[in-house]
Order: structure tokens, then C-alpha cells, then sequence
């Protein structure tokens, strides 16, 4: 546990130095600011309309600091020392994924709250875009570092990567944004399974594709 809390702290350090904890709220915010100037300043349309753009906003800041989850270490060879150390690719794919949400996730749902307010969304559908983005986030991080496992040392990996998870991310943006004017909650649990899925994951397959590299 101390070594996972010590990987973790690790990578928290490098995504704030690499700006990756302020990237993705600044481009939600400027998305917020500039979509009422592209459908008008209606109210109605607005809260009809808002709580999806912010979650195709979410999906696309989870992806900017894709091309720095994996690619900078294994250039630099620090994949490989981790591993000489002993360090299972598993245990290091998981401290990733959870420094991951925890630098674009937490910072994310407190910007849609500005950005709520921007778009003219009443107060229970702000309740449902956050508790839809806590559950959602993790999936989010998840796939981004996913995608980056495999095209890591491949050309243009940011890129591959992003072509890669959008289509990917479209079951929980269709959860997510369908849980706004779902009443029954039921968007909400296939969001919640989708997101337990491919945490579950992600650290078995993301190893399996760092190896894979390797060799």
C-alpha cells in the first residue's frame, strides 16, 4: 500500500507540473463561456442543451493528457526501471489510473458548477450532472490511460489515442447525458457498471500491453 500511495504521488507531481491538473478545467470552462455565443443566449435552450455539451466537453479534457500517460516514461526508460525494481506493470497501471482521475475528475466537477451556472441549468440537473460525472469520471481516466497503453511508442500516439477512445467513450456519453432526463435511474446504473468494468480492467490490460511493448 505504501508503495502504490508512493507511485501515486508520483504521478500526481508530474501531472502538475505538465499543467495536466488545470488543462482540462480551463478547456470545460472555455467551452462553457463559448456555446452560448454558437446556439444563442435563449435560456431554454441552454438547459435543454447544456447538460450534454458538458458532458461531450468531459470526454474530450479526458483526453488531452493522454500522450503524457505513458509515452514520456517509457521513452525515458522508467518503465523499465520501475519493472527491474519489481514493480508489477499491474500495481504501476493502477497508481496511474487513479492519479489520473484524481487530477482531471475532482478538478472537473468543481468547474461544471461555473459552468452550470454559464449554460442556465436548474439546481436538479446540476444533482445529476455531478453525480453522472463522479460515476462517469472514472471510466473516463480509465479509457484515456487504456488507450494510451497501447499506442504508447507508436507515431502520432496522441492522436491514435484520441481516434481510438472516442468511439469507445459514445455507451457513456449516452449513459451520462441520458441520465439527465432519465427518471427511473436507470442510465445512472448502466453508467456505474460501464465505469466498474473498465476500472476492473484497465490495470490487467494496461500491464499486458506495457509488456507487450517492452518485448
Amino acid at each position: 500500500m505504501n508503495l502504490l500511495c508512493r507511485l501515486i504521488a508520483r504521478d500526481l507531481r508530474q501531472a502538475w507540473a505538465s499543467a495536466g491538473l488545470w488543462l482540462p478545467v480551463a478547456f470545460l470552462l472555455l467551452v462553457a463561456s463559448l456555446y452560448p455565443f454558437a446556439v444563442g443566449p435563449d435560456a431554454a435552450v441552454l438547459a435543454r442543451t447544456g447538460g450534454g455539451m458538458i458532458w461531450i466537453a468531459a470526454l474530450l479534457a479526458c483526453l488531452l493528457p493522454v500522450d503524457r500517460l505513458i509515452a514520456p516514461d517509457r521513452d525515458a526508460g522508467i518503465l523499465d526501471q520501475i519493472a527491474l525494481r519489481g514493480i508489477g506493470e499491474e500495481m504501476l497501471v493502477a497508481a496511474r489510473l487513479i492519479a489520473h482521475w484524481l487530477s482531471f475528475g475532482p478538478p472537473l466537477m468543481l468547474a461544471t458548477l461555473p459552468a452550470a451556472a454559464l449554460l442556465k441549468l436548474d439546481g436538479a440537473t446540476i444533482l445529476k450532472l455531478e453525480t453522472g460525472l463522479l460515476l462517469g469520471t472514472p471510466a473516463l481516466a480509465a479509457l484515456g490511460l487504456l488507450v494510451a497503453t497501447l499506442t504508447a511508442g507508436l507515431r502520432s500516439s496522441g492522436a491514435l489515442a484520441g481516434l481510438l477512445a472516442l468511439p469507445l467513450a459514445v455507451p457513456l456519453l449516452i449513459f451520462g447525458a441520458g441520465s439527465l432526463g432519465d427518471g427511473s435511474g436507470a442510465a445512472l446504473k448502466f453508467l456505474g457498471a460501464a465505469s466498474l468494468l473498465l476500472v476492473a480492467i484497465t490495470p490487467f490490460a494496461g500491464g499486458a500491453a506495457i509488456r507487450a511493448g517492452r518485448e
